[in-house]
């Protein structure tokens, strides 16, 4: 099993070197309008919002802005196959212009135009991030009407081009199967507000640290990538930045296409692929643990296991389970100017489970017994 990982430096309103039809997934943070440190892009790449925001026309400037990512959305729709689907992470801005401060609604603007395209909207998801300061008074503070509430969350828009996706062949259902989620992770990944995912935590080599940085966490790419697609998928994310998507991609077993206008940016995502192998590896054996930590948990409150994963040989809740299988990364080679394939292995992993990564809390996440040897009737 090998996946292939192409980056693009150029701009994303032009992806003739992408066919149409041919993306299994977007996943995504563009920049947001209206926030003040995306302003010098924005304006490079049409003046006339500089002058907006000079004479104070902030409604003007916030079109304006929307008008560049709406050539993007339309080559996102071009490129994306039927049945497939794109998960946006956007969040709104608030700002004075000219004296006057307002709410700038980005995903509603973008929603708009994403749907007037052809695109199915489905639920979204909010995504709560704590707040940075233990202040949350804004505005008049303890007075009535003129305080207004913090803005401590984000959207990630969910939707759809065309009808459902199926899966016909057998190969394409047992591929399917392998990709599958955990009873417990369904059950969080698949609400509708995310509180769990803060941007902070492991201690990483320096060229992967940006990865968990609060503006769009690795984990929050993980997450999408492995709700929206199945392995070998083709993944794209047309505003790349730090080449989170594209890590994310490869620990999923996906292949993915990342594009960025800023070539500067080259510096941080390719030294990426020397560190992504251990770096995948001790995420994927922490995801494991943390289901063999449900197990363990599910047992002690005496609620049903019935199934058995034939890879790990450990329980799990339904049969749909049966079948993950967590490909480990074996090497990565460098295959051209910026392109990288990715190997892997086709046989379940074996992890030390009494050896924690500093991803997680040894004292919270290593199980009491050997789970992995856990038979249907120590389940039962």
């Amino acid at each position: 099993m090998k996946t292939t990982h192409n980056i693009l430096f150029q701009d994303s309103r032009d992806l003739k070197e992408i066919p149409s039809e041919s993306v299994d997934l977007v996943v995504t943070s563009p920049p947001y309008p209206m926030i003040e440190m995306w302003d010098e892009m924005f304006s490079h790449q049409n003046p006339n919002i500089q002058d907006a925001l000079a004479c104070g026309d902030g409604m003007q400037a916030y079109a304006l802005m929307h008008q560049i990512l709406d050539a993007v959305w339309d080559e996102v729709f071009r490129v994306l196959k039927k049945g497939r689907f794109a998960c946006i992470n956007i969040g709104d801005a608030t700002r004075t212009v000219k004296g006057n401060f307002c709410l700038y609604p980005n995903h509603a603007r973008i929603l708009t135009h994403l749907l007037n395209i052809g695109f199915s909207a489905l639920p979204d998801i909010l995504w709560r991030k704590q707040a940075n300061t233990p202040n949350k008074f804004m505005g008049s503070g303890m007075l009535p009407a003129g305080a207004y509430v913090t803005l401590e969350h984000e959207y990630i828009l969910i939707l759809r081009k065309g009808s459902k996706r199926e899966f016909k062949t057998e190969d394409e259902k047992e591929n399917r199967r392998e990709s599958g989620l955990f009873w417990e992770e369904r059950n969080v990944w698949y609400s509708d507000i995310w509180t769990d995912i803060k941007g902070t935590g492991q201690k990483l080599p320096k060229a992967m640290s940006r990865l968990r940085s609060a503006a769009f966490p690795f984990d929050l790419a993980y997450r999408l990538i492995n709700m929206y697609s199945v392995k070998g998928d083709m993944i794209l994310d047309p505003f790349l930045g730090t080449g989170t998507t594209t890590a994310a991609a490869m620990t999923s077993g996906r292949n993915s296409i990342g594009v960025e206008i800023d070539r500067s940016f080259q510096e941080v995502i390719c030294p990426i692929v020397h560190h992504i192998v251990d770096f995948s590896n001790h995420y994927l054996r922490d995801r494991l643990l943390r289901h063999y930590v449900f197990v363990e948990n599910r047992i002690q409150d005496s609620k049903p296991l019935k199934y058995i994963n034939k890879h790990y040989s450990c329980p799990v809740v339904t049969s749909q389970e049966q079948f993950i299988l967590l490909n480990g990364l074996k090497e990565v080679h460098t295959r051209g100017d910026d392109i990288f394939e990715v190997l892997y292995s086709m046989k379940p992993q074996t992890w030390n489970f009494d050896q924690p990564s500093e991803a997680v809390d040894s004292n919270k996440m290593k199980p009491h017994t050997k789970l992995a040897q856990l038979s249907m009737l120590d389940a039962q």
